[in-house]
This record gives structure tokens, C-alpha cells and sequence, in this order.
């Protein structure tokens, strides 16, 4: 068996519309977000999704509150699935910031975090989602962090790849968790 994983990006923001890296700040959704939220809703809401799990950050846990509003589907917030932390940083234009990802593949933001702790968090929500969800379709709402930790552990691309290449945007993207997934030593912390 397996778990089928969709991933979609928060919606767009107040911090997207204005250039900012958001990092670890809550961010909140811009009327186009709120728009394109309520888009997700009627994308997702009845594709076979037996849970949502988001970040916990506020454009994220904002985008799926718009997107699931009157669902009976759960929606479960996870840490794990926040972006990158970029300490310092976080609240930084994103064409500077952007010019400095890959000095910190394995490198902390001063007060932050690297791109390779923020994936392996990603790992460690794997691990744990693929001994609960087995055999079902969930949704995962997340960031670039999330985009790229899932294209590192179930794809197998490396991290400096997908640094190098940057993010691009697009509608959804979709996964198969399997049990031969190689998702690491990352511990586990149980997923609701």
C-alpha cells in the first residue's frame, strides 16, 4: 500500500504581493489569496481527500480555513510543514534572500535554520503520516520548504538540485508515498 500525497502552496499573500521572504512570520492572505484559496477549495473538496494537514503558519492555516470551510474533511496542523526558518532574515525582500539560498544548504540563517533541517522536518512528517494514512489520499499545505522536502524524499532529488533550480509555482503537484520510500533516520513524532 501507499499513501497518495498532494501538495498545494499556501495561497498568495500580503508578503508575496510586496516582495517579502516571510520565512517564520504568520503572514496573511491578500484578497487575491483569499480568491485563489476559495479556487483550492473547489479544486480539492471532493477529489477523494481523507485529510488536509497544513502548516501551522498563519497564510497556510488561512488558506485551508477558506479552502475547507463547511467540510467535513479534518484539517491538522503540523509544525513540521512550516518553511524554511530564516531567523534573521525572515521578513527580507526575497530577491535578496534568494541570492544567498544556497550559502545555506547546510548553514543556519543567523538565528534560523538550513534548507537541509527544514527538509528533514519534511521527513519526519513522512515517516509519520505513512504509518496513519496508509492506503489513503491526504492534502499537504505548505511552502517551498515543503514543495522541496517532499521532491527530495519522494522523488529522491538532491536538495542543491532543487535549491539550484528554484521554485516554480503551479497548480498542485502529487506524490506516492511508499513503504520503500527512503526517507531517512529522521525521528518520528506522531501525526494525528
Amino acid at each position: 500500500m501507499s499513501v497518495q500525497v498532494v501538495f498545494e502552496t499556501h495561497s498568495w499573500s500580503e508578503d508575496n504581493d510586496r516582495g517579502v521572504a516571510t520565512g517564520w512570520n504568520p503572514g496573511a492572505l491578500s484578497a487575491k489569496g483569499r480568491a485563489l484559496a476559495s479556487e483550492l477549495g473547489e479544486r480539492r473538496r471532493n477529489d477523494g481527500i481523507a485529510a488536509v494537514y497544513t502548516s501551522d503558519l498563519r497564510r497556510a492555516t488561512e488558506t485551508v480555513e477558506i479552502a475547507f470551510r463547511g467540510s467535513e474533511i479534518p484539517i491538522l496542523h503540523d509544525w513540521r510543514l512550516r518553511e524554511c526558518n530564516y531567523g534573521t532574515s525572515n521578513g527580507m525582500l526575497a530577491s535578496e534572500l534568494h541570492r544567498t539560498k544556497a550559502d545555506h544548504l547546510e548553514c543556519p540563517y543567523p538565528d534560523g535554520e538550513s534548507w537541509s533541517a527544514a527538509i528533514e522536518r519534511v521527513g519526519w512528517f513522512l515517516r509519520d503520516l505513512a504509518l496513519v494514512r496508509d492506503g489513503q489520499r491526504v492534502l499537504v499545505v505548505g511552502h517551498v520548504a515543503t514543495s522541496w522536502g517532499l521532491q527530495h524524499f519522494l522523488e529522491g532529488r538532491p536538495l542543491a538540485e532543487l535549491v539550484a533550480a528554484g521554485f516554480d509555482w503551479r497548480l498542485g503537484w502529487e506524490y506516492q508515498l511508499r513503504p520503500e520510500s527512503s526517507l531517512g533516520e529522521a525521528e518520528t513524532n506522531p501525526v494525528p
